[in-house]
């Protein structure tokens, strides 16, 4: 029983915080340091949890979803290389990293620092392109680091670059479509024998990555619209602190 509360636990906060600009990875390393009798379900649970997120993706813009990939059909390819590139070549780092929470808690700051620029910094109507697709691939590149949010880098970026808000959010989660496709895949030829598969466990956590993805996709959208982001600043502020004050 424990091991399917587990799961649903551990599929919201994957739902949750994958589009929420507070970083998956670093919550998820906390929440499964802190749970009682949790044991690594593997990385099959994992690549599970990130297929929920996927879908919710493409539910929430399948009226669109078509038109926004084929419009931004280069400018994905383009975004996409940085992290390719550093997944690849940095990925047993980046590895190591997440076994230290210490590190995780400095992240959350740098992510408190981002949503705090987004929620100030203004639309000046720039159109995203190959140069600044670029730009936002090299900040998800640098967000593969645990504790660093994806979505809250890249949207970060394209605002710095003075590309509307709401457009670069939807290009954000967009782009998680092969970002995070290309990363699972790394993870399944690199540890896909390795774990036994619970079906049941893995369906819970399957479902409710899914429904608090739609979730954190909507709410991310709605703080965009009504300029709330200096709610994920203090968050993450917040969460940042209390981390590293426990890691010492």
């Amino acid at each position: 029983m424990m091991e399917i509360v587990n799961s649903a636990i551990l599929g919201i906060v994957q739902g949750l915080t994958e589009f929420l600009p507070v970083s998956s990875s670093g919550h998820l390393v906390i929440f499964q340091k802190i749970l009682p009798g949790f044991s690594q379900p593997g990385i099959l649970f994992d690549v599970v949890l990130h297929f929920g997120t996927l879908v919710a993706v493409v539910i929430y813009f399948r009226k669109k979803l078509v038109s926004l990939i084929f419009d931004n059909f280069w400018f994905l390819i383009i975004a996409t290389i940085p992290a390719v590139i550093v997944g690849l070549l940095f990925d047993n780092i980046f590895e190591k990293l997440f076994a230290s929470t210490l590190y995780v808690g400095f992240e959350f700051l740098v992510n408190a620092a981002m949503s705090y620029i987004i929620s100030v910094v203004k639309n000046r109507g720039v159109k995203i392109n190959l140069k600044n697709s670029f730009l936002i691939g090299i900040a998800q590149a640098i967000a593969i680091s645990p504790g660093i949010s994806r979505s809250g880098s890249t949207i970060f970026a394209g605002s710095v670059l003075g590309i509307d808000k709401e457009k670069v959010a939807e290009f954000s989660f967009i782009l998680s479509l092969p970002a995070v496709m290309g990363a699972n895949l790394l993870q399944l030829l690199k540890y896909g024998g390795s774990s036994s598969i619970n079906y049941g466990n893995y369906m819970v956590g399957l479902v409710f990555s899914f429904v608090f993805g739609l979730l954190a996709i909507k709410l991310v959208m709605e703080f965009i619209k009504k300029g709330r982001f200096k709610f994920f600043a203090v968050y993450s502020l917040v969460l940042g602190i209390i981390v590293i004050a426990l890691s010492l």
